[in-house]
């Protein structure tokens, strides 16, 4: 049974940084994709950054590029989501996501889900 589990959210001012974290247990993630989507209320889910371990750069959305960047550890099944200069608008649940290849981490057609973890940018 493979199982994703967030960490690190939490209240933060805006411009700020804050750490994701994602542990996978279960199975080796080293030949699959991962990648970190958020949501609010009343909208849908959304890619925010996606990496394939087994080749390839790191992708992000274009409301986060330049602020946030997406690594992972492979021996020890985590992947991180390193958020800085945060914003207001960057508020959300952030979601863990693990699929086969990068392809379906873009087009979100994904294998397992973690269950979430809040973020809030606030002053």
């Amino acid at each position: 049974q493979v199982q994703l589990v967030e960490s690190g959210g939490g209240l933060v001012p805006p411009g700020g940084s804050l750490r994701l974290s994602c542990a996978a247990s279960g199975r080796s993630f080293s030949r699959d994709a991962m990648g970190w989507f958020r949501q609010t209320p009343g909208k849908d889910r959304e890619l925010v950054a996606g990496v394939a371990w087994h080749g390839g750069a790191p992708w992000y959305a274009d409301f986060v590029q330049g602020r946030f960047t997406i690594f992972g550890d492979d021996d020890n099944n985590m992947v991180y989501l390193r958020m800085n200069h945060l914003k207001p608008e960057d508020t959300a649940m952030y979601f863990c996501a693990r699929a086969h290849t990068a392809a379906q981490i873009r087009n979100a057609e994904i294998e397992y889900w973690g269950q979430g973890i809040q973020v809030t940018v606030s002053s």
